[in-house]
């Protein structure tokens, strides 16, 4: 695992001086002076620099977030044009966590970026997540290191947002947030909560929250045709086969809806309107 800050003085020296009140004087418009603050002192993780892990954190550095931890071990590839913020010309075989957190700094220089290149699995969720996090933001697909992220949120009580697939949908306005255990037409959510009960011991009772906050989208999924006789194989192009197609317009939704629920849970009473249901 490799774990680093990028130091706050490298940054500076390459970007001209910040007005933090010119930055984000918006968002103390918006959500008040005190939340500001509050979202200045908060660490918040993002576990998939994904097409939906990467909008939110663009979206959190936007919003003065004073501490993000990126986790990924992925590189960027010409493949993730279509979905991912850092995917460009001239970043391609770079590191996600490494691109995004260049990026966070052109942001907010005065924003700390911790860079972890790896992957979590089971084995060492609590190991990778375990620092002092106020938020941890889940955007990756893989079933059982979800369930293990879960599971660490609630032993320890830390507040995690799940996200669940985004792709297979074109329709960025049948996304919402629910409590995990009322996600419907999500097949990944759907595994993850079956996951939890199983193995972690949460509720069985279909009225009950688990009390994970998750995003999803109430899409019918739609599957990719089936490759044509003499079309060329995909294995030489590096391109996931199995995979569904996706559109930004859909996981960057997923992230910044993620982002704005971590912020509106920051900001507490200064300018919450209701858990979600």
């Amino acid at each position: 695992m490799s774990d680093s800050t990028l130091p706050l003085a490298a940054a500076a020296a390459t970007l001209p001086a910040a007005d933090p009140e010119r930055r984000f004087g918006g968002i103390a418009r918006l959500y008040g002076a005190a939340a500001l603050q509050r979202f200045q002192r908060s660490h918040v993780a993002i576990v998939g620099i994904g097409g939906v892990g990467s909008w939110a954190a663009e979206a959190l550095a936007r919003s003065a977030i004073g501490h993000i931890t990126l986790i990924d071990l992925d590189m960027i590839n010409e493949s993730n044009v279509n979905r991912q913020v850092h995917a460009l010309d001239g970043e391609f075989g770079k590191a996600k966590v490494g691109a995004m957190a260049q990026r966070i700094h052109a942001i907010n220089p005065a924003c700390v970026v911790t860079e972890v290149e790896d992957f979590v699995t089971p084995e060492n969720v609590d190991t990778i997540l375990g620092g002092a996090f106020d938020q941890v933001l889940d955007a990756i697909d893989q079933v059982r290191t979800k369930a293990a992220m879960i599971a660490w949120s609630r032993r320890r009580g830390t507040p995690l947002i799940t996200a669940g697939g985004a792709g297979g949908q074109v329709d960025p306005t049948r996304i919402q947030i629910a409590d995990l255990a009322f996600s419907i037409q999500d097949p990944l959510l759907a595994r993850v909560r079956s996951l939890l009960r199983r193995e972690y011991a949460f509720t069985r009772e279909p009225k009950k929250k688990f009390g994970i906050t998750a995003v999803f989208s109430s899409e019918p999924l739609r599957y990719p045709a089936p490759a044509s006789a003499g079309e060329p194989a995909c294995a030489s192009s590096g391109l996931n086969c199995a995979g569904f197609g996706s559109s930004v317009c859909v996981t960057a939704a997923f992230g910044l809806l993620a982002a704005g629920e971590v912020l509106r849970t920051l900001a507490g009473s200064d300018s919450a309107s209701g858990a979600p249901g």
